[in-house]
């Protein structure tokens, strides 16, 4: 499925063929069991490129990549693996890599979804001070909260094996021109973490991290009167 005419485009270098198997290896190397019958996998992967492999590839890289993601679904499926989020490939340019050399970034991305009851309009966005940023999505704190959890009725669906069905609430208090953010962790089985420490609960600030099971969630604040 991968070669195909691009095959006949390449010689020497690095060939698609190659990826798709780099990838592959990536999803075997990188399974984590979490159940008897389920383990967890990469989604998210970068295909580093030589400056030669990659301006050879440019013009095929959107082809490219949905017949490399179409790959990894059908591995993921023979072995029994699960993924937590869409399965995405991206390409980049490095300079350190020689022609026919290439490097897989992987990583886990959950998939998140908001709640029925979260449903924050156009203009409750803009008037929110507050964000949280995860996988690069990002969504507004409302008062007077946002809980997340990998259950349905959260505000916040986290599909992430680690975390629980009710794990995290960012509560809002409002005090003075600008909202206090303070992360409470609900009971959760694997904990949260905020800034490094692992926390019952504790205040957040513009830039503060928390990682709940393998996502990592970042707290952006806007300036008052901005």
């Amino acid at each position: 499925m991968v070669q195909g005419a691009f095959t006949r485009a390449f010689r020497s270098e690095v060939q698609p063929v190659e990826i798709a198997a780099a990838i592959q290896r990536e999803l075997d190397n990188n399974a984590q069991i979490v159940s008897r019958d389920r383990s967890l996998v990469p989604n998210d992967f970068v295909v580093e490129l030589g400056p030669s492999d990659y301006d050879r590839l440019a013009a095929y890289i959107g082809t490219l990549a949905t017949e490399l993601v179409e790959l990894a679904r059908e591995h993921a499926d023979l072995q029994h693996y699960a993924f937590t989020g869409p399965v995405g490939v991206g390409f980049e340019r490095h300079e350190d890599l020689g022609t026919g050399a290439f490097r897989i970034r992987s990583a886990v991305r959950a998939g998140v979804d908001r709640g029925a009851s979260f449903a924050p309009t156009s203009t409750t966005e803009r008037h929110a001070d507050a964000f949280l940023v995860i996988n690069g999505t990002q969504h507004p704190v409302l008062p007077p909260g946002v809980v997340l959890g990998r259950g349905s009725e959260c505000d916040l669906r986290i599909d992430d094996p680690g975390v629980s069905r009710r794990h995290l609430e960012i509560r809002v208090y409002q005090q003075g021109p600008q909202s206090q953010l303070v992360a409470v962790d609900l009971g959760s089985t694997n904990g949260t973490v905020v800034d490094g420490a692992r926390v019952g609960q504790a205040p957040l600030s513009d830039g503060s991290r928390i990682v709940i099971g393998s996502t990592v969630i970042d707290v952006r604040r806007r300036s008052p009167g901005r």
